[in-house]
């Protein structure tokens, strides 16, 4: 049994975990890293990055079949679903390299390959190896939640972790779950040539802002996608090619392809935290707001700390834990500005409170902005023109952006660069976009906060007469 002794053990190398690795060991601490599985965690390998690229297939063939409003001849598609497969494969063969082992190796890290078991407070086995460490970060993610719905266990399923393997295209894909992975497959499902139906339990998207995801659900409905709503699945029952799903309210949905997408649950169970002392939650790791555990010694970032489910609220997470463990400063993480997206198309994005949240925390004092993307001449010349954009202000400051439309997820930067730094709505005004860009969608909704404060107002208008008298 090696004995290894460190300044920083890593468990788990996805997104925080890497982070957390590459800038201590450059910063010159001396950094242990363990994973078990693969290099990259759920995001490059079964998250983040293969969904973008099967979505981007699903875009192409539709872009073929709805191309006559630019003046071009509607194809039918001809879609190879194996192929597509071969292009997300290769889309992560290409990304690998940056969460590499050799890459990490050559920053100084020690990359042990096996799963991590705590010993005692401040030791952690890995296979043939017993490493103590000055501060231990958890970053082990999180794995597909499977419910124990009846007669499951006796029916093939896929999960985010297997879907990108299948080659056989399904003939009807019945995914469990309507929350953004749950639409995101169906909208690349549907558009690559198979039926889908989404059975969700509650409402559909029923974490983002209702007006907003209704332009989504209705455009996949538009698309072919059966959205049953209400529909708790109480028992699965069929075989390959033939499942059924039977909800509680007695409706049956048959399908040849079940996909679960219920949510998320956090990888703790093989590392006996117990042994070290470090309480957990119902949703994960305990936190503090340093994200320090109960065992002081011992950080948890990412999926497994129970919060936002993001591979960037990880990698903002590394960079708390960096400040905190390497130069003894005091740091806090924060959530008012961490922006999260739903890559359908049009995408939905949000940063900071929903209308509905802005309206119960801040009351009256809440204004509520908004731009049309029909109101946009980029998207009116792209046929991108369905979406909004809503700013949520108070005291002349946004604490909250919903966007729902073409590129919704790159526009959401802006709006976390202001939450992020407090800026106020004249700031983001005074801003220059090119014309013709999707970008004036944001400078037109903060144009939209002063628009009645500047041509409704009386004593504007009567300042401008009077000057207007004045002036040679």
């Amino acid at each position: 049994m090696e004995q290894i002794k460190t300044d920083i053990l890593v468990i788990g190398a996805g997104s925080g975990g890497l982070s957390v690795a590459a800038g201590a060991s450059q910063m010159g601490a001396g950094v242990v890293l363990l994973e078990g599985h693969k290099m990259g965690g759920d995001c490059l390998n079964f998250g983040c990055v293969p969904s973008k690229a099967l979505i981007a297939s699903g875009k192409a063939a539709y872009g073929q079949s709805h191309a006559a409003a630019y003046g071009v001849a509607d194809v039918m598609p001809q879609i190879d679903y194996a192929a597509a497969k071969d292009h997300v494969h290769d889309v992560i063969t290409q990304i690998a390299p940056v969460d590499s082992q050799e890459r990490f190796e050559g920053f100084g890290v020690r990359v042990i390959r096996e799963y991590g078991q705590f010993l005692s407070p401040s030791q952690v086995q890995a296979g043939d190896h017993v490493i103590t460490a000055r501060r231990v970060v958890i970053a082990t993610g999180s794995s597909p939640l499977v419910p124990p719905i009846p007669g499951l266990d006796g029916v093939p399923y896929d999960t985010n972790e297997t879907i990108f393997d299948l080659r056989d295209k399904p003939d009807h894909l019945l995914i469990i779950g309507g929350g953004p992975i749950g639409m995101e497959m169906a909208q690349a499902h549907i558009r690559l040539g198979c039926k889908v139906t989404v059975i969700e339990g509650m409402k559909a998207l029923g974490k983002d802002d209702p007006e907003a995801a209704a332009v989504v659900l209705d455009t996949l409905r538009n698309e072919g996608v059966e959205i049953a709503e209400d529909a708790l699945a109480a028992q699965i029952r069929g075989q390959a090619g033939a499942i059924e799903v039977a909800a509680q309210d007695g409706r049956i949905f048959k399908g040849s392809h079940l996909l679960m997408a219920v949510g998320r649950k956090a990888n703790t169970d093989t590392l006996a935290l117990e042994k070290a002392g470090i309480e957990t939650t119902r949703t994960g790791i305990q936190v503090d707001a340093a994200l320090r555990t109960s065992n002081k010694k011992v950080y948890a970032i990412g999926d497994v700390a129970g919060g936002l489910q993001f591979t960037h609220v990880a990698g903002y997470q590394a960079g708390i834990i960096i400040r905190s463990a390497l130069f003894g400063l005091p740091s806090k993480a924060k959530t008012a500005h961490i922006p999260w997206a739903t890559y359908t198309d049009p995408e939905l994005s949000q940063v900071g409170l929903t209308e509905a949240q802005a309206k119960e925390r801040h009351g009256e004092t809440v204004e509520v902005v908004r731009f049309d993307y029909h109101h946009n001449d980029r998207a009116i010349a792209e046929r991108k023109t369905a979406g909004f954009i809503k700013v949520m202000v108070v005291k002349g400051r946004p604490v909250g952006v919903t966007i729902v439309g073409y590129q919704a997820g790159e526009l959401i930067n802006l709006w976390s660069l202001a939450l992020a730094n407090n800026l106020k709505m004249s700031q983001v005004a005074a801003m220059v976009s090119p014309y013709p860009t999707i970008g004036e969608v944001n400078k037109r909704a903060a144009g939209a906060y002063f628009t009645p404060r500047l041509f409704e107002n009386q004593t504007v208008k009567r300042v401008v007469r009077f000057v207007q008298r004045w002036i040679p």
